[in-house]
This record gives C-alpha cells, sequence and structure tokens, in this order.
C-alpha cells in the first residue's frame, strides 16, 4: 500500500511513538508570534526551563497589534522581544521590520518541502502550501516545540480534493477555499490533512496555494497540503540555490513529497470548477456560502482588504485593478493592510498604493489586528464589513458586528458601491 505526503512526512520525522496512534515527531521549524508565544514563556519560565531546543529553528514575529494599543498589548510584546534577545533567536521581526506571521515566513523561505511546522496559531496549516505538514497547536504543545523541537500528533488521515476545470474570469483561490468549506462544512475535516490537488491547484500560483491551505482549519483540517513542483522551486529559488545544481535537480528531489498513486484516503472529492462563480460568506460560519450574485443588496459599513490569506502582492493588484479610476461609496470605510514590508515596498513601487488612497483607503501598515478585532479596523455593534480575512465568526472583528468573507476582488467591486457586488462590473 502507498503513503499519503502526509505520512512520507510523518515518517521522516518520526522520534517515538509511545502509544497506539500516537508520533511524536522531530519540528523543523517553530514559529512564534506575541499573543499566544508570551504565555507559554511564562509557563517555561515558571518551571525553570527558560531555554530553547535550537535558536535558529525558531522564528518570531510582532503582528497582531503593531504598534501596541495599550499596556496589555505593549507587555504582550515586550515580553516576546525580551525572550528573543534571552535566547538570542536570530530571526525575530519587531515594529518596523514585522509583517503578517503567514506571509513574512514563506517570504523569508523558511518554510520548505517536506518540514514540520507548528505554530500557535490556527491558520499555521498555510505553510502546507509548500509539501509541508504544518499545524496550529495549543499553549502546552508550543512549550513543547519551543524546549524540546517535537510535537506528538495523531495518525494523519487525509481527505483529497481533486479540482478539474479552468476558474471563469474573476474566480479566485479565495472562491475555491470557500466553496470547498461549504460542501464538506466546518466539521467535514476534522482531524485530517486535506490535500489539495488536480488542475485548478497546479494552475494556481504560490500565493494562491496559501490561501486555499489557509483556510483548511476552516473547515477543521489539522492541516491542508499541496504537492510542491516547478512553482515551489521557483518561490524558493534564491533560498535553496545553494543546495542544488539546477532548479530541475530541485524539482526531481522535492517529488518525493507527493503521495503515491496507491496511497489511501479517508475520502476522496472530485470537482469539476469550470462554472463556478464569485462567493462570499452570508452567516457566522466559513460554511454558509453563497454566490455574490446573490447577495447584491447587502449593503456594508467597511471594506477591509489584507491578512495572511489576501493580504499579498498578488491579491493587492487584483483589487487595485478593480479600484482603479474609482472611490469608495459613500458612508464606506475602506482598509488596506499590505502583509509585509516588502509587499509594501512592491505596492508603492507599482503604484498600487496610490490607487488605494485615491480611492479612498486608509493604508496601515502591515498587521493581522482588524482580522480577531483588537486594532486596525474594528467594528462596533452592528456594523458590517467585507472582508478578505479567513473567519467570519459572531464579534470576529468586533461584537455584534457581521462579517461576509470574500475575494479581494469582490471587496473591492463591494467598496465602490457600498454593496456586495461582483467585480464583473468594474474590469479595467
Amino acid at each position: 500500500m502507498g503513503k499519503t505526503i502526509a505520512q512520507k512526512i510523518f515518517e521522516s520525522h518520526l522520534v517515538d511513538s509511545p502509544f497506539e496512534n500516537t508520533y511524536v515527531l522531530k519540528l523543523d521549524r517553530v514559529f512564534c508570534h506575541e499573543i499566544t508565544t508570551p504565555i507559554a514563556i511564562n509557563d517555561l519560565i515558571e518551571r525553570n526551563k527558560d531555554k530553547v531546543f535550537d535558536n535558529t529553528k525558531i522564528k518570531a514575529v510582532i503582528d497582531h497589534v503593531t504598534p501596541a494599543k495599550d499596556s496589555k498589548t505593549a507587555t504582550q510584546g515586550k515580553i516576546l522581544r525580551d525572550w528573543a534577545k534571552r535566547q538570542n533567536i536570530k530571526d525575530f521581526f519587531d515594529i518596523g521590520s514585522n509583517g503578517v506571521c503567514h506571509a513574512i515566513f514563506p517570504e523569508k523561505g523558511y518554510v520548505r518541502p517536506g518540514y514540520t511546522v507548528i505554530m500557535g496559531d490556527s491558520h499555521t496549516c498555510t505553510h502546507g502550501a509548500f509539501g509541508a505538514f504544518a499545524a496550529g497547536v495549543g499553549t502546552t504543545d508550543l512549550e513543547v516545540g519551543i524546549l524540546k523541537g517535537v510535537c506528538s500528533f495523531r495518525e494523519p488521515k487525509t481527505i483529497k480534493f481533486v479540482l478539474n476545470g479552468k476558474l471563469k474570469d474573476g474566480v479566485y483561490a479565495k472562491d475555491v477555499i470557500l466553496y470547498l468549506i461549504s460542501k464538506i462544512g466546518v466539521n467535514g475535516a476534522t482531524n485530517h490533512v486535506i490535500e489539495f490537488t488536480g488542475p485548478v491547484v497546479d494552475n494556481f500560483d504560490m500565493e494562491s496555494r496559501m490561501t486555499i491551505c489557509n483556510m483548511a482549519v476552516e473547515a477543521g483540517g489539522t492541516s491542508g497540503i499541496c504537492y510542491p513542483d516547478e512553482k515551489t522551486v521557483e518561490y524558493l529559488w534564491d533560498f535553496i540555490k545553494d543546495e542544488y545544481k539546477s532548479k530541475e535537480d530541485a524539482v526531481n528531489d522535492y517529488k518525493k513529497w507527493k503521495s503515491d498513486d496507491d496511497a489511501e484516503f479517508a475520502k476522496v472529492i472530485e470537482l469539476d470548477l469550470s462554472d463556478l462563480e464569485p462567493v462570499c460568506t452570508v452567516g457566522y460560519k466559513p460554511d454558509q456560502v453563497q454566490k455574490v450574485s446573490e447577495m447584491k443588496e447587502t449593503p456594508v459599513n467597511q471594506v477591509y482588504i489584507g491578512s495572511c490569506t489576501n493580504g499579498r502582492i498578488s491579491d493587492l493588484r487584483i483589487a487595485a485593478q478593480v479600484l482603479k479610476g474609482h472611490h469608495l461609496a459613500e458612508g464606506v470605510r475602506g482598509i488596506v493592510s499590505p502583509a509585509t514590508p516588502k509587499i509594501y515596498k512592491m505596492a508603492l513601487q507599482e503604484g498600487i498604493i496610490d490607487i488605494f488612497i485615491d480611492a479612498g483607503f486608509c493604508v496601515t501598515n502591515p498587521t493581522c489586528g482588524a482580522c480577531l478585532g483588537m486594532s486596525n479596523g474594528v467594528l462596533a455593534e452592528g456594523e458590517v464589513c467585507a472582508s478578505t480575512t479567513n473567519r467570519n465568526f459572531n464579534g470576529r472583528m468586533g461584537k455584534g458586528g457581521m462579517v461576509h468573507l470574500m475575494s479581494p476582488a469582490t471587496a473591492a467591486a463591494t467598496a465602490i458601491t457600498g454593496k456586495i457586488t461582483n467585480s464583473f462590473l468594474f474590469k479595467n
């Protein structure tokens, strides 16, 4: 019997199996940010275990409230900052050099095919776009990861999506993942890895693959995974070029991180997405999804473009293409947050920031703040936000607020009309 990519990664990283169906894995990366990591740091200090397993494999960033908005968030940042200095963490990104964690870490080349990655953040599954096993974990697992460089998991059963067809113009990765979540539900992949395969995924660039893997957790998935290929190598080349004689050699090496043809899956779901239309969420769960064309009379108060799901340069380009020559509807607030300083700089150089400002948007520094209602775009009770983020739970972006998740193109079109709108109407 063949093996899935997750099974292959588990086997290559296995340290111990102390109980049936329990696998202790060696970790290649432990990612940290200032919301969840300070709890682990303080607990380790209390236990007289204030040390790290490898200061080159731990990467840390302050990304949720940047700069700090109050004493509490300043303290969270200080705990992480002091710890990074004390432990001589080689890659720590403080205010000014920081970015959204699931954007800046791949951008720096820290994730590779076949890697194991953990972080105290549910959207760590983003990094599976590179053919890695990446999972969000709780405080205890994070502490052990920081201290010992290992983490325990259950057997990785896998659900495989085979996505066929060719997407219509105006349909993007965000539409695809929202549609897939609507098909299986928010618990449809609980305790499973989700493999994304097929022509649609093959045609996606790495940023689009990160978008679909990012929201695997919204279907309950432990991790989302795409097979590494030429696009993966191209994205990583500056970081791996000293390890391989050529890009072809790298592609051939990474081919081992792919499920075997005779691998056993918990479920295989094959879909033709040729007729898929732009979609968005309608309620308080990511699986409550409707076509944008069915939502055209839904008014919004705010439009947010950014996050670890859709704050990369391709997302900003798509939104700017729709916005160019237009302005925010009266009474609508627009906020855009490039996910990293590099993305911000690229957007400046390409004139994208000018387009957003001319359209009436507030352009902020890289931050996760608005996504979870902490800063830079919190909603008032009763307000509605069209958002490119990943989670629409009740109160997610502010108590009593409603969040409609959508692609950057749909969000930009919605900003122009003040109602949820299909971007086809504003094709430049």
